[in-house]
């Protein structure tokens, strides 16, 4: 081989190795800076905050609160928050959204979603623009309370996001929802099949999402009331993501009702939500007060 040819591929391995050991250094210095902040504890500024707007956190037991806090502590460093349609940008806005995201991973279901970087929040219920075949902006005539991105980012509406008490017991959590969603497509297919912990997991969970799919669509067609909202019959990934607010928000009503999804899901979240305690959907009545401000389409 030409001394000039043996030169270039020396260069060429150097530049490699010295890339690679560089790769290596960054991911160690990541590995140890989130190992610091899922050490750190909650400041006392939270508490307050967390109780009024996220109603599952009232039912955590201290251990996972804990757990619930370094999660949060990485979220709100590596995501990026943006107010939009005027909505000024606040620590109340981050901290509710990001303990409501980091909930669904208490378990260990997910990587802290390494596909969505951006959350953008709008104060209430918003329209999204779409092209056309022509490429002209189409805007959608019905709002949005969210929506959720392959790849891309969560959006939110802040009065469906700081939903409180009143939409707990509805079994529903747009942010929930929307964060499931991104669970959904961690696999690279939202379809209402996340990442299983192992091949075996996937005949039985095919079988009871289907069965409790296709009931739920029954049901919504006679018009009957179920402990999920009618919204999961759309598809399979809205199934999913529906079933998801109903684990955590309602949880022993899901549990008595649909034993078998429950348990799907207890696998996948490793989380048993109805033995934290009082389920907002065992309460006597629903809660006096303003109404749910996510009745718009969901996504």
């Amino acid at each position: 081989m030409e001394p000039l040819v043996l030169l270039a591929v020396a260069a060429g391995f150097a530049v490699l190795l010295g890339g690679l050991a560089a790769w290596a250094t960054s991911a160690r210095v990541n590995r140890a800076r989130r190992a610091r902040l899922l050490a750190l504890p909650a400041p006392p500024d939270w508490e307050p905050i967390l109780r009024r707007n996220v109603p599952a956190y009232n039912r955590l037991p201290e251990p996972l609160k804990g757990r619930l806090a370094g999660l949060m502590h990485v979220f709100l460093e590596e995501k990026r928050f943006e107010g939009c349609g005027g909505l000024e940008m606040t620590d109340e806005i981050r901290l509710t959204v990001a303990a409501q995201a980091c909930i669904l991973l208490l378990g260990g279901a997910g990587r802290l979603y390494p596909q969505m970087q951006s959350i953008f929040v709008y104060p209430a219920a918003y329209v999204t623009g779409k092209p056309d075949q022509f490429g002209i902006i189409a805007t959608e005539s019905r709002p949005r309370s969210g929506e959720s991105w392959h790849r891309g980012p969560v959006v939110l509406a802040w009065d469906a996001a700081c939903h409180r008490l009143n939409d707990a017991w509805r079994g529903r959590n747009a942010v929930m929802h929307e964060f499931a969603h991104q669970l959904d497509s961690e696999d690279g297919a939202g379809d209402g099949i996340p990442a299983l912990p192992g091949q075996s997991s996937y005949a039985e969970w095919a079988r009871v999402f289907h069965r409790e799919f296709e009931a739920l669509r029954l049901r919504a067609g006679r018009g009957q009331k179920d402990v999920m909202d009618d919204y999961g019959a759309t598809n399979p990934a809205e199934f999913f993501a529906v079933a998801t607010e109903a684990f955590f928000e309602r949880s022993l009503a899901l549990r008595r009702r649909h034993p078998d999804l429950y348990a799907q899901l207890q696998g996948y979240y490793n989380l048993d939500p109805a033995e934290w305690g009082v389920s907002a959907g065992q309460a006597p009545a629903p809660p006096a007060g303003g109404q749910c401000n996510c009745g718009s389409p969901r996504s």
